[in-house]
């Protein structure tokens, strides 16, 4: 117990980024619109998503490198291929999460006076230097409590709302069809998202990376995984507990959760007070705003780190990449980029989420599958390799995704 305490990192980062729109957003609309039934979906996209991104802490914990390499030792398309994933998600997810972060904080301090594109410049600014002078220890530091403290308050609320029961009518009402073009589509986005992205993977690998750094003794590959699963489950509780918030409290009023971020902001923070009491408001906006402030803070941090590691595997002869500094610089040109495309692009802020779903989804399988072949390959001892339940688990998981993504292709062309 005592190892797997000190482990703790990775798997707790990964929750904390996991924990933002795809719980916050799309947890609570699937109960508010649909109701228990959504427990299945999200139930089925963590367990058959687990193992690509457990592989990626397994290829570190056993090699002493990052996921990025076991691509490039596979060959540079598979990089190069990483590479396009990772630029899409540069110029749209950290856009999309600072926009809906931007609105809680306006929330909170109910300010009109300044827009979500100042507001977000301003968070930008402020989690940059926090991960250039607080580096990875700081990140993994403060999360524990964030974490920690969101557990409690989401557990709380859950079990208030499961003892106050469904709102007057829910009984009689008739859900939308899930199955029509609409409802496959909402499918696709909570399966798509939940955890997060396959991608994402390669965040983990690079947390782990920095985790093996700060230890004295390197933890066993039986403690870094039990460390990863904490995490793993604990993301997977949340959105189960998202969803009966947003069922117990929505289902059947025929609300709707807005797409404007203040609005919605302010209709998350209500769904909680209305079972607690409004004296709770303040505490649940700022819990809401902690949620998404420390996923921007991960997603800032480990699209920064997975970018440098690409570019130094692409061009290891280029100083600029090897520097030390390079992922300061990473970070600041993350800020830059995707504060111009908030301003640039805000009225077509949808489309380019729409444009990152659509490359997410359709190369999730062949990310999983690459997952999959650098922890089955020449550098992984055949004692570290995954036993059979958890290939059979991987290759379900590649159909599952798979048949999703043609689906989602399907829709777009028809």
């Amino acid at each position: 117990m005592k190892a797997l305490i000190k482990a703790l990192g990775p798997g707790l980062l990964f929750a904390s980024m996991a924990i933002g729109t795809s719980h916050l957003v799309l947890s609570t609309k699937a109960g508010a619109q649909y109701g228990w039934i959504m427990v299945i979906p999200i139930l089925l996209a963590n367990l058959f998503k687990y193992p690509f991104f457990e592989f990626g802490i397994r290829y570190t914990t056993v090699t002493e490198k990052s996921l990025i390499q076991g691509y490039l030792n596979m060959g540079k398309t598979y990089l190069w291929i990483y590479a396009f994933v990772t630029l899409i998600s540069t110029f749209t997810i950290l856009a999309a999460l600072y926009v809906v972060t931007a609105g809680l904080f306006m929330n909170l301090f109910h300010i009109t006076s300044m827009s979500a594109g100042t507001i977000s410049l301003g968070l930008f600014i402020f989690i940059s230097l926090l991960l250039i002078v607080g580096k990875y220890r700081f990140l993994e530091e403060s999360l524990k409590a964030v974490i920690t403290i969101l557990f409690v308050a989401l557990l709380i609320t859950t079990i208030m709302v499961l003892q106050k029961g469904t709102v007057p009518g829910s009984e009689t009402y008739q859900r939308p069809e899930i199955f029509n073009s609409a409802g496959i589509l909402f499918l696709i986005g909570l399966v798509g998202w939940m955890p997060t992205a396959v991608e994402a993977s390669g965040w983990v690998s690079m947390w782990g990376m920095e985790n093996l750094k700060t230890m004295k003794n390197k933890p066993t590959l039986k403690i870094a995984i039990q460390e990863f699963n904490v995490g793993y489950i604990l993301t997977a509780l949340l959105a189960v507990f998202f969803m009966i918030i947003g069922w117990m409290t929505l289902y059947g009023t025929g609300t709707e959760l807005s797409g404007n971020s203040v609005v919605f902001a302010d209709q998350l923070v209500n769904l909680f007070t209305t079972h607690i009491g409004n004296w709770a408001y303040f505490f649940i906006a700022v819990a809401a705003f902690a949620t998404m402030f420390s996923t921007c803070m991960t997603a800032h941090d480990a699209i920064s780190r997975v970018s440098v590691d690409i570019l130094q595997k692409l061009y290891p002869k280029q100083s600029l990449f090897q520097n030390k500094n390079a992922f300061a610089v990473t970070v600041i040109a993350m800020t830059l980029i995707n504060w111009m495309v908030i301003t640039l692009f805000s009225a077509n802020m949808g489309n380019l989420v729409a444009l990152a779903t659509f490359v997410s989804f359709v190369l999730a399988p062949l990310l999983g599958w690459m997952n999959l072949k650098t922890v089955m390959g020449k550098d992984i001892p055949l004692e570290y390799r995954p036993k059979l339940g958890l290939r059979i688990l991987t290759y379900t998981g590649m159909v599952f995704l798979s048949l999703f993504a043609l689906y989602y292709c399907w829709v777009l062309l028809v």
